[in-house]
């Protein structure tokens, strides 16, 4: 048992302390959370782990300009004094800015002067809050080291990025990259349909179990007919799934019934996807498999029986043509599922499924931010590269999903039981700070060689979808500024 006492500073927002509550301990090989147990008494806060090993704090914070996001301190031993919280949250951020640096110089990075005087100014920031002998002077540095570190993360990571593209852009005018978005029934309107072909160059077709099966072995085409001759007609390259997603709203109400019970509910899914992979298998020769498998915690199935029944899913379709291209989903791939209870890794449960033998063509990572439940709470660009350099280390493409809401209200078309609120970015949720956000975070994954492919979550905020809110077209039918970003980022590197 090891706990870590930390000291809050005074004046907390009620949100704020509110959101300390997601507050774990993390490390280990992958990075990943522990299983952790957070008590507020006072103004201490305290975390405790069953692993008695090295780690460090992940917590969220309000960085002034740059939204409450979630950071981490560097590695920290266990002691009986408490730390103070934003001392450590600002070292974890000016080391791993400092760090990322060197790597990316060491590399061939080419660094600003300005950019190195700023990193210079953050480490000297910090290094008056840790040496100043006043309580009040020290937060204060803190904050305002850890301001520094978070803003010049944003200007060292927009660095690597234009660098990035330049030096791909001499080898390749346009990219092979993929982007890509789910159709829905938005798409037959003819301005709709318009913006969809000149900003994607793939489509990705629905084929969600729960609507084409709403009535036990009695399938429904239809809809996914529309949208497949659609895509056909604008000459678009598809892929089509996930086929289960295993998020309790997506699964057939009848599924229930049969809850606990491995082999029947093993027995349904293969045959849906059977049925599904025969009747495209012409027209389509991609096929996303799962979504959340990792993540799930539904029909009473433990981690190995997931894992089984993804390996057997996959198996189905290699039965039906072995040479469809699989790929797998990873849901909330920073781990924070793991918090609450000891759970495998979303980087583990990747690697075991890798390990397995399917062949997968490459792994989805969705990476949709400001959504609790499902999502994840809201990072940084610096993390989310470090993130997908991790995952790359499974020596098979990525593929990215990536959403991020317009608003925090109510979505009457989404999951219920998903809300907004896992974190802000910058100025909130707005659809400009969405469009803000898809800039910055579309062109960081774009620019990384082994991302195969970038998908933004869903298309209309007028039809049925999973997240709230973050769709390109808004509930009335009117683009989002977003999607006119998509198509610029489109027209500068992609085919």
């Amino acid at each position: 048992m090891c706990t870590l006492t930390f000291q809050l500073p005074a004046g907390l927002s009620p949100d704020l302390a509110l959101q300390l509550e997601r507050s774990c301990l993390a490390g280990g090989p992958d990075n990943m959370p522990y299983a952790t147990v957070v008590q507020r008494q006072g103004d201490m806060l305290l975390l405790t782990r069953n692993v008695e090993e090295s780690g460090y704090l992940v917590a969220p914070w309000q960085i002034e300009g740059m939204g409450q996001l979630m950071g981490a301190s560097a590695t920290l031993m266990q002691r009986q004094a408490p730390y103070q919280m934003l001392v450590e949250l600002a070292r974890g951020k000016v080391n791993q800015v400092r760090s990322q640096a060197a790597d990316w110089q060491s590399g061939g990075l080419t660094m600003p002067d300005p950019l190195r005087n700023q990193i210079h100014q953050a480490a000297l920031t910090f290094g008056r809050a840790v040496c100043s002998g006043d309580t009040e002077q020290m937060l204060a540095q803190a904050q305002q080291a850890l301001r520094l570190g978070y803003e010049t993360g944003s200007q060292l990571v927009a660095a690597y990025v234009e660098q990035v593209f330049r030096i791909r852009h001499q080898r390749q005018d346009r990219l092979d990259t993929v982007l890509s978005c789910p159709l829905d029934e938005s798409v037959f309107t003819a301005d709709v349909g318009a913006r969809v072909r000149q900003t994607f160059n793939r489509v990705s077709l629905p084929m969600s179990w729960h609507q084409v099966e709403c009535d036990e072995s009695r399938y429904r085409w239809d809809e996914v007919d529309r949208l497949l001759e659609w895509a056909e007609d604008n000459e678009l390259d598809v892929i089509a799934g996930p086929l289960i997603d295993f998020s309790s709203s997506q699964l057939p109400a009848w599924l229930w019934l049969w809850e606990r019970e491995l082999t029947a509910m093993a027995t349904f899914m293969c045959r849906f996807v059977e049925a599904a992979v025969r009747r495209y298998r012409a027209r389509i020769r991609r096929w996303q498999l799962t979504a959340a498998t990792n993540w799930a915690s539904v029909l009473g199935l433990s981690e190995d029986e997931l894992l089984g029944l993804t390996f057997r899913l996959g198996e189905t379709v290699r039965q039906v043509d072995s040479a469809l291209e699989l790929v797998v989903g990873v849901s909330q791939p920073w781990g924070e599922y793991m918090v609450p209870v000891e759970r495998t890794s979303p980087f583990i449960f990747a690697d075991n499924l890798i390990r397995s033998g399917l062949n997968l063509a490459g792994l989805n990572l969705e990476v949709v931010m400001g959504v609790d439940g499902r999502g994840s709470y809201c990072r940084d660009m610096l993390e989310l590269s470090r993130l997908l350099d991790l995952y790359a280390l499974l020596g098979v493409p990525l593929h990215v999903t990536l959403g991020y809401p317009t608003a925090s209200g109510v979505d009457s078309e989404a999951d219920p039981e998903l809300r907004v609120g896992a974190g802000y970015w910058r100025g909130g949720f707005t659809p400009e700070v969405q469009a803000e956000w898809a800039r910055a975070f579309t062109s960081l994954a774009l620019c990384k060689p082994y991302v195969q492919t970038l998908k933004w979550v869903h298309l209309s905020d007028g039809q049925p979808h999973l997240f709230p809110a973050c769709g390109l077209i808004d509930g009335r039918g009117q683009a989002q500024p977003a999607l006119t970003i998509l198509e610029e980022l489109r027209t500068a590197h992609l085919r």
